[in-house]
C-alpha cells in the first residue's frame, strides 16, 4: 500500500489550535437577530453552510466532511433552519436546549460531552442554556464536500428582513442599507411555502433521543485497537455514527444510518499511546480534553505536533501516525471518511509484539486471540493488518 510522508510544516498546516481560530459573526442571515447577534461561526475544515463570503476557512481541501464550530454566550439562540446532508452536533462546552419540528414544537437538553445527529430535511435551532455564564462551544460535522447549504424558516426570513438582511438566489447573504430599498424578489431565495413545511418527516422526543450519546452513555472499548495490550499503550474507543475504526468485533455504534463518515471516541491515559498505524481514509480529531502528541511517518524523518484542548487536527489518508497523551487523560473525538467500516494498518513491530501477547488480527479485521487461529487464518489475518 502506498503511503505519504508528512513535512513539520505540512503537519503544522493541518492543526487548528484554539488561537488559530477565526469566527465570523455575519455567516448568516439570522445575526442582526436580538438573542443571535453575538454568535461566532467557524469553519476549520471545508466552508460548512456559511452565507458570507467573508469567512475564513483554516484547512480548504476536501475531506467528504465539513468541521466547523458554533461559539455562543449564554442565551443566546441559532434560528430555525434545515439541512441537506448529515448534521452532527459535538458539544465540548455548556449545556444546549435543540429545537426541531415544523416550527421548533419539540425540544430537548444535552451537555458536555454529548453527540448529537439531527436527521436531514428538518428544521432544528438551538440555545445555550448553561447554568453559568458561559461562551459555550459546538463542534459540528456537515456531510459531504459540497453541503448544498440550508434553508432558514420564513419566519426567520421575514424577521431578518426588518433587519435589513436577505438571501440571494445562490443563499448567499445580503444586507441593504436603512432607508434603502430591499432586493427585487425575482433576486431572492424564495421562502419554503407551507405545504412542504407540513409535509415535513416529524421526529419525536423519544426518537430524537435515539441519536444522541450524552457522556455517561459512552460504551468504552479497552481491547478496540491491536496495541492496547502492549506496556505503555492503551487506547480506548467508544463508537456513536458507523463503523469507525474499532477492531473490537462486539463493539457497535448506537447510530447507524449513512451519513458519509463515522465518529467515535478516543481516550488514551496519560503518557500512554496509540502505536503506529496507518488509516486509507482521511481523518479529523478534535480535542475534548487533556492533549494529544501526534507524531507523523514511518520512513524518513519523523514529525510531531501537540494538539491542545480544543484543538482539531487533520490527518491525511495513507499516513503512518501514531498518537500519546501528554497533559493527564487525553480524550478526542475521531471522524473518519466513508460509511465503511475502516481497517488499520499496524506497523511490523507493533504486530510482532502483540503476537508476544497471544494477540492478532483475524481475516475479517478484528482482534483475536492468536494461539486460537490456524495458520491459514493468521496469515491472512497478517495481511490485512500490515500495510505494505
Amino acid at each position: 500500500m502506498q503511503h505519504i510522508t508528512l513535512t513539520q510544516e505540512e503537519a503544522q498546516r493541518r492543526l487548528v489550535r484554539p488561537e488559530d481560530r477565526v469566527s465570523c459573526s455575519v455567516a448568516f442571515i439570522d445575526c442582526k437577530l436580538p438573542g443571535s447577534n453575538l454568535k461566532q461561526n467557524f469553519s476549520f475544515v471545508g466552508p460548512g453552510v456559511t452565507q458570507s463570503a467573508s469567512q475564513v476557512v483554516n484547512i480548504p481541501e476536501a475531506h467528504g466532511f465539513n468541521i466547523g464550530a458554533a461559539a455562543m454566550p449564554k442565551g443566546v439562540t441559532n434560528n430555525l433552519h434545515l439541512h441537506f446532508t448529515a448534521e452532527v452536533f459535538l458539544i465540548h462546552e455548556g449545556s444546549w436546549r435543540f429545537r426541531w419540528g415544523a416550527h421548533g414544537e419539540h425540544e430537548a437538553e444535552f451537555s458536555a460531552p454529548a453527540i448529537l445527529s439531527i436527521p436531514t430535511w428538518i428544521f432544528r435551532g438551538f440555545t445555550n442554556v448553561s447554568p453559568q455564564e458561559t461562551n459555550g462551544l459546538v463542534f459540528t460535522v456537515l456531510g459531504g464536500d459540497n453541503t448544498g447549504g440550508i434553508i432558514w424558516h420564513p419566519s426567520i426570513l421575514d424577521a431578518a428582513s426588518e433587519h435589513g438582511l436577505y438571501l440571494s438566489r445562490d443563499n448567499m447573504l445580503i444586507e441593504v442599507e436603512a432607508g434603502s430599498p430591499p432586493p427585487a424578489k425575482a433576486d431572492l431565495l424564495p421562502p419554503l411555502a407551507a405545504e412542504h413545511i407540513a409535509a415535513l418527516r416529524d421526529y419525536s422526543v423519544g426518537e430524537m433521543s435515539r441519536r444522541a450519546v450524552t457522556g455517561e452513555q459512552r460504551a468504552w472499548s479497552k481491547h478496540a485497537l491491536l496495541d492496547s495490550v502492549l506496556p505503555g499503550h492503551g487506547g480506548e474507543l467508544a463508537p456513536v455514527i458507523g463503523y469507525g475504526i474499532s477492531q473490537d468485533r462486539r463493539s457497535a455504534p448506537p447510530i447507524l444510518n449513512p451519513h458519509g463518515f463515522s465518529v467515535e471516541w478516543l481516550r488514551i491515559s496519560n503518557q500512554h499511546c496509540v502505536g503506529r498505524h496507518l488509516c486509507p481514509d482521511v481523518q479529523v480529531l478534535m480535542v475534548f480534553k487533556g492533549a494529544l502528541e501526534v507524531t507523523y511517518n514511518r520512513d524518513g524523518e519523523e514529525v510531531t505536533i501537540v494538539a491542545a484542548e480544543g484543538s482539531v487536527v487533520s490527518v491525511p489518508a495513507n499516513s503512518w501516525r501514531r498518537y500519546r497523551a501528554i497533559d493527564g487523560e487525553m480524550e478526542a473525538t475521531l471522524t473518519t471518511r466513508g460509511d465503511h467500516r475502516k481497517r488499520l494498518y499496524w506497523d511490523a513491530d507493533i504486530m510482532a509484539r502483540a503476537s508476544e501477547e497471544d494477540r492478532c488480527v483475524d481475516p475479517d479485521g478484528y482482534i483475536a486471540t492468536a494461539s486460537l487461529l490456524p495458520s491459514t487464518a493468521r496469515r491472512a489475518g497478517d495481511k490485512i493488518a500490515h500495510a505494505i
